[in-house]
C-alpha cells in the first residue's frame, strides 16, 4: 500500500510541474506576443510625397513643358504631365545657361529657380511682376501662356 501512496504522489508531482511549466510557457509566450504588438512602427519617408510642382499648370500643360524640356534641356523622364525633380532639373539648366540661375541644378524649384523663371516670364511671356521668387497669380499665368505656347 505505501508503493501505491508512492506512486500516486509521484505521479500528482510531476503533473503539478508538467502543469506549471506549461503555464509558465503560455505566460512567456503570450507576454512577447503582446510586446510585438503593442509598438507600432511609424516611419517618415513611407509617406513622403514625390517633390511635383506644377505652380499651377494643369497635366497638358505640364506634358508641354516637358516635351520642350525633353528636346532642348536634357530632360529623359515620361512625359506624364508632373513637374518633378527631373522636370525641375533640366528647367534649371535652362535658367542657368539664359536667365541668371546661379543655384545648384537640384530638381528644387526653390525662390532663385523661381526668381530666374519670373525673368523669362517677364521678357517674352507677360509677366509684369516684381523678380521676388514667389509664384503668385501673376507668375502662374505668365508659366501658363508659357505652357501653351512651347
Amino acid at each position: 500500500m505505501r508503493s501505491n501512496i508512492l506512486a500516486r504522489t509521484l505521479i500528482s508531482a510531476t503533473a503539478v510541474v508538467g502543469i506549471a511549466a506549461g503555464s509558465l510557457a503560455g505566460a512567456a509566450t503570450s507576454f512577447a506576443a503582446s510586446e510585438t504588438v503593442a509598438k507600432p512602427v511609424v516611419s517618415a519617408e513611407a509617406v513622403t510625397p514625390a517633390a511635383v510642382n506644377n505652380l499651377g499648370l494643369s497635366a497638358a500643360q505640364a506634358k508641354n513643358v516637358q516635351r520642350w524640356l525633353k528636346t532642348y534641356w536634357g530632360y529623359t523622364g515620361a512625359i506624364d504631365g508632373q513637374l518633378g525633380t527631373n522636370s525641375w532639373k533640366a528647367f534649371q539648366r535652362c535658367l542657368k545657361a539664359n536667365w541668371g540661375y546661379t543655384g545648384a541644378i537640384d530638381g528644387v524649384p526653390g525662390t532663385n529657380t523661381i526668381k530666374a523663371l519670373q525673368r523669362l516670364l517677364k521678357h517674352s511671356w507677360g509677366y509684369t511682376g516684381a523678380i521676388d521668387g514667389i509664384a503668385g497669380a501673376g507668375t502662374k499665368a505668365a508659366f501658363k501662356r508659357f505652357a501653351n505656347a512651347v
